[in-house]
C-alpha cells in the first residue's frame, strides 16, 4: 500500500491543469456538431466560404438577412445586409451555449464593473495574496535549508511549480518565486512611507507605480504575484497555494511530531500572563484556524470510521492494478504508425480504468492515513483516537484544537483555507526519500494562464450588468421618448413655406380675378366708345330704326356713367398692378424659403438618422453571475471565468462606415440602426452547448417554431428577441427576424467530467493521481512524434 501511497501523494494535483482534448478526440466520431465561433457579415457574405463560416440559411435554403427593411427613410443610410456565420466541432469543450444581445443604450456599465474590481482586489485578493507571500517565504527558506529532508521537499516542489509558467516572465513559478515578488517589495516600500503618504495610497498603489517604473528585463525576474493571484486560472491558484503550503515548514520536525510534543496547557503556562488572560489572548491567536479545522472534522472522521469497507476495496485495487500498467505501456507504445482503431480502443480503456480507479485511489491515501494515525502516540492513546472524537465534543470545547494550530507554521496555517486533514497528514507522513526519488519528465509545462481568457481584466474593456441597471435603461429610454425628427425652427419655416406657398395661390388666383374684371370693363369702354362715334358721324338723312333706338339708348346710359366706369378701370390697373408684383413676391418668398425649409430639412434628416455610436465593450458579464454573500453577508466576486460573454466578430475592416467608432464587433443592426446591437457568446462548460443544425430563422411571425424554448436573447430575457424591432430599427414595418436554437442536453462524454477541473477536488489529492498518469501517458504520443 505504502508504495502507491507515495505516487499518489508525490503526483500532487497538476493533473488538473495539464489534461488535453485527448478524451474529445477519442469520442469526437460519436458527438454531433456543436457551434464553437460565430461572425457577423455585414453587407456580404462572399468571405465566409474562405474562412470557415457557413451562413445561416433560411428554410429555402438561402442565406437569410437578418435586417431585411430595417433601414430609414430620405436621410438614412438605407438597409444593410446581416448574415449570420458560424462554425462547427464536436468537442463540448469548444462549444458556444449561449447568444445574447446588448443595445447602445442597455443597462450596463464598464464604471460599475471596474468599481466592483477594484473592491474586489481590495477585499478578496490582497488578503489571499498576503497568505501566499507567507509560504513563499517558507518555501524559500526550505530550498537553502541545510535539512536534507525540508531542501528535498522544496526542491520536488519547485520542480512541479515550474511545470507552471508565468506567461509574463516566461518562466516557471519555482523560480520565479526564489525572487522577491513585486507585491513584497512594493510593501516594503510602502511600510517605509510616512503615515501621512501611507493615508493617500496604498500597497497595491505603491506595487503599480513600482511595476511601471521597472525595464522589461527587471520585470522578468520578479513576479507580479497581484496579477497571477487575480489573473491565473482558478486551478492553478489554487494548485500554487496547496504546493506552497506543503513546501512550508521550515522545523526540523514534522508538524504532527510537534503537535504530540504539547497540550493546551503548556500552551497556557507559555504565556506569562493569568489563566482569564493567558486563555484569551490564545484564542485570539488560534481560534479562528481552530474553526475552519473544525469545518473539515466531519469528512475526515466519516473518511476515518469507512477504513474496513475502504481496507477491502485497496487490496482489490492492487490485485487489478496490472491491467492499469498493461495498459500504460500499451499507450507508451502508440506512435504515428499505430492503427488509428487501436489508439480509439486503448485510450478509451484506459480512460475507463482510469476512471473505475480514481475513487479507489482515494481509498488508497485515506488507509494510508488511517494506518498512519493509528500508529502515531497522542495522550493516552493515539492520534487516530484524537481525530475520531466527535464534532460535537470538539465544537463544545475548541480550546483542544488549538495545540494543533500551534503546530502549524505561518505557512501552513496560511493555506488551510486550500488543505484538507488529509493534506495535512500527508505531508507529515511523506518523507525525504520520496519526494527525493520522484520524477515529472513525462510531464509538460503548462501555463497559469491556462484557458483564461485575460481580456476580461484589460481596463475599460469589460462592462456589468444587472437587473437595476437594466431597469434604469429602460426607465430612462421611456422617459426621453421617440426624438421629433425636426426641430421647432425646421417646423416654423415649414409653416412659412406653407403661407407663402398660400400667399402665391392667392395673389395668383386675385390677380386673374381682376384681371378678367379690367379686361371685360376695358372692352365695354371701348365697344360703347365705338359706338357713340359711330352715330357722332352719321348721316343726318337716314332713318332710324328700332336697333338706332336701343344703341342711342345704351349710349346715352353710357355716358351717363363713362366717368365712373374710367375710374374703376383705372382702379383694377392698380389692383392688377399690385396683384403682378404679389404674385413675384409671394414666388420669390416661397422659392427661398422652400429651399431654406428643404435644406434644413435633408440636414436635420441626415443629423437625425446618423448615430454616433459608442464603443461596444469586448465583454460583458452579469453581476449576479459573479457575485455572492459570504456568512457575514459581505459581497464577494467569484472567480467565474466562464460567466463572461464575449463580443463577436464580424466582417468590418479599416475604412468601412463606423469601424473607426465600434470596431469589427457584431453589430446585427448592420451599423445603420438606431444604435449598434451588439452579439455576445458564452461558452460554459457547465451549460448545454448549442446544436449546429438546430439553428432557425423565422420572419414576420413571432411565433415560436415547435420544438424550441430558446434562441438568441436580450441579456435579462430568455425569450428570442426580434432582430428587427423598432427600438432600434428606423422601419417600423420592417418584417420582424428571430433566431432560435436547440441545445445538446445529453450526458458528456466518458471522461469529459471525470477529468475536468470542475469535478477533481483540489484537496482531495490522491484523487487527482489517476489525471496525472492519464495526462502523462496522453501527452507521450505527441512527444514520440515530435522526436521522430
Amino acid at each position: 500500500v505504502m508504495k502507491h501511497v507515495s505516487r499518489i501523494v508525490i503526483a500532487l494535483v497538476l493533473a488538473v491543469l495539464v489534461i488535453t482534448i485527448m478524451p474529445a478526440q477519442v469520442f469526437a466520431e460519436s458527438l454531433p456538431e456543436y457551434i464553437s465561433e460565430v461572425k457577423v457579415y455585414i453587407g456580404n457574405y462572399k468571405e465566409a466560404e474562405k474562412e470557415g463560416f457557413k451562413i445561416l440559411n433560411g428554410d429555402d435554403g438561402e442565406p437569410v438577412d437578418l435586417n431585411k427593411s430595417a433601414g430609414g427613410g430620405l436621410g438614412s443610410k438605407g438597409d444593410k445586409a446581416v448574415y449570420l456565420g458560424y462554425k462547427t466541432t464536436t468537442n463540448r469543450k469548444e462549444a458556444i451555449t449561449d447568444l445574447a444581445l446588448m443595445n447602445m443604450k442597455g443597462g450596463y456599465s464598464v464604471q460599475d464593473y471596474e468599481a466592483l474590481m477594484e473592491s474586489q482586489l481590495k477585499s478578496q485578493i490582497l488578503p489571499f495574496v498576503e497568505k501566499i507571500q507567507v509560504t513563499i517565504d517558507e518555501y524559500r527558506e526550505n530550498l537553502k535549508s541545510d535539512n536534507a529532508a525540508n531542501k528535498n521537499r522544496a526542491e520536488f516542489i519547485k520542480s512541479v511549480l515550474n511545470k507552471f509558467i508565468d506567461d509574463d516572465t516566461g518562466k516557471g513559478l519555482g523560480d520565479l518565486f526564489e525572487n522577491e515578488t513585486l507585491y513584497e517589495r512594493a510593501k516594503r516600500i510602502y511600510d517605509a512611507l510616512p503615515n501621512a503618504e501611507k493615508e493617500k495610497s496604498s500597497i497595491y498603489d505603491t506595487s503599480r507605480k513600482l511595476y511601471d517604473k521597472m525595464s522589461e528585463e527587471e520585470r522578468k525576474e520578479h513576479a507580479d504575484l497581484v496579477t497571477i493571484v487575480a489573473q491565473a486560472n482558478g486551478q492553478a491558484t489554487l494548485v500554487m497555494f496547496n504546493l506552497l503550503t506543503r513546501a512550508a515548514d521550515t522545523n526540523e520536525e514534522s508538524w504532527v511530531e510537534r503537535f504530540t510534543s504539547f497540550t493546551y496547557d503548556d500552551l497556557v503556562d507559555s504565556l506569562d500572563m493569568t489563566p482569564t488572560d493567558a486563555e484569551s489572548e490564545l484564542a485570539k491567536l488560534y481560534d479562528d484556524d481552530a474553526q475552519e479545522i473544525l469545518s473539515m472534522w466531519d469528512k475526515f472522521k466519516t473518511e476515518l470510521e469507512n477504513y474496513e469497507q475502504t481496507a477491502e476495496k485497496v487490496e482489490k485495487y492492487n490485485a487489478d492494478a496490472s491491467e492499469l500498467d498493461e495498459l500504460e505501456t500499451q499507450v507508451d507504445n502508440i506512435d504515428e504508425n499505430t492503427d488509428d482503431e487501436k489508439v480509439i480502443d486503448t485510450a478509451i480503456d484506459l480512460v475507463k480504468k482510469s476512471a473505475d480507479a480514481l475513487e479507489t485511489l482515494d481509498d488508497i491515501g485515506t488507509v494510508a492515513v488511517y494506518e498512519y494515525l493509528e500508529n502515531t502516540e497522542y495522550a493516552d492513546g493515539t492520534l487516530l483516537d484524537f481525530f475520531m472524537q466527535d464534532y460535537d465534543e470538539i465544537a463544545a470545547d475548541i480550546t483542544v484544537l488549538y495545540p494543533l494550530v500551534a503546530s502549524l507554521t505561518d505557512g501552513q496555517r496560511a493555506g488551510l483555507d486550500f488543505m484538507s486533514l488529509k493534506n495535512l497528514i500527508y505531508i507529515a507522513e511523506t518523507d525525504s526519500d520520496a519526494f527525493a526519488d520522484s520524477a515529472l519528465n513525462d510531464f509538460e509545462e503548462v501555463s497559469i494562464y491556462k484557458d483564461v481568457d485575460r481580456g476580461i481584466y484589460q481596463k475599460g474593456g469589460v462592462a456589468l450588468t444587472s437587473d437595476a441597471l437594466r431597469k434604469n435603461a429602460d426607465a430612462m429610454a421611456a422617459a426621453q421618448g421617440d426624438e421629433s425628427l425636426f426641430s421647432p425652427f425646421t417646423v416654423a419655416m415649414m409653416a412659412l413655406t406653407g403661407a407663402s406657398v398660400v400667399g402665391f395661390l392667392a395673389s395668383g388666383i386675385a390677380k386673374i380675378n381682376i384681371a378678367n374684371q379690367l379686361s371685360n370693363k376695358t372692352a365695354y369702354i371701348t365697344k360703347m366708345a365705338n359706338l357713340d362715334a359711330k352715330y357722332t358721324f352719321r348721316s343726318l338723312d337716314k332713318t332710324i330704326t328700332k336697333t338706332d333706338l336701343n344703341n342711342l339708348a345704351k349710349i346715352e346710359e353710357f355716358n351717363k356713367n363713362k366717368d365712373s366706369l374710367i375710374k374703376e378701370a383705372g382702379a383694377l390697373t392698380k389692383q392688377n398692378q399690385l396683384c403682378n408684383r404679389l404674385v413675384v413676391g409671394f414666388t420669390v418668398a416661397m422659392v427661398i424659403i422652400s429651399a431654406i425649409t428643404v435644406y434644413l430639412s435633408w440636414q436635420e434628416m441626415k443629423a437625425h438618422y446618423k448615430v454616433d455610436f459608442t464603443p461596444v465593450p469586448k465583454y460583458i458579464v452579469d453581476e449576479k453571475d459573479i457575485v455572492s454573500y459570504n456568512s457575514k453577508g459581505e459581497k464577494t466576486v467569484l472567480k467565474n471565468q466562464s460567466a463572461y460573454y464575449k463580443v463577436a466578430e464580424s466582417n468590418l475592416k479599416k475604412g468601412d462606415f463606423k469601424f473607426d467608432e465600434i470596431g469589427a464587433v457584431a453589430d446585427m443592426n448592420g451599423c445603420v440602426g438606431k444604435q449598434w446591437l451588439a452579439l455576445y457568446t458564452n461558452s460554459n462548460e457547465a451549460n448545454d452547448p448549442i446544436l449546429a443544425s438546430s439553428l432557425k430563422v423565422v420572419t414576420k411571425s413571432s411565433e415560436i417554431p415547435a420544438g424550441y424554448t430558446k434562441g438568441i436573447h436580450m441579456f435579462g430575457s430568455d425569450a428570442a428577441f426580434n432582430l428587427n424591432s423598432n427600438l432600434y430599427d428606423w422601419n417600423e414595418s420592417a418584417p420582424s427576424v428571430f433566431v432560435y436554437f436547440k441545445t445538446d442536453s445529453s450526458a458528456a462524454s466518458a471522461t469529459g467530467t471525470t477529468f475536468t477541473g470542475g469535478t477533481l477536488a483540489l484537496t482531495g489529492g490522491a484523487g487527482l493521481a489517476v489525471g496525472a498518469i492519464v495526462t502523462a501517458l496522453a501527452m507521450k504520443p505527441k512527444k514520440k512524434k515530435a522526436e521522430a
